[in-house]
């Protein structure tokens, strides 16, 4: 029976490298548009109606409705990202 130990620097390598993933995907989304629509916020943050209901009532995220239909910057997205940085020491 093999064991494997995992490091402390295991697990911070590999939270790294998640991170430098989830920013590429997300600047490469973000890029191709200035402006999101709900369905694809929710793609980028991988989160339900109702939680990017609450990012907008409580103004974590920016947006701009026109008509029926609710527009975010991309730059207000990757702020949500930026601002909720955390460092896990």
């Amino acid at each position: 029976m093999n064991v494997e130990l995992v490091t402390k620097s295991d697990l911070e390598n590999l939270r790294d490298s998640l991170i430098k993933e989830m920013r590429s995907i997300v600047g490469l989304k973000a890029d191709t548009k200035k402006y999101l629509k709900s369905s694809e916020v929710r793609d980028i943050l991988g989160c339900s109606p109702g939680t990017l209901q609450h990012l907008r009532v409580n103004g974590t995220l920016e947006y701009t409705k026109i008509g029926g239909t609710i527009y975010y910057s991309s730059d207000s997205v990757n702020a949500v990202f930026d601002r909720n940085k955390r460092n896990v020491a």
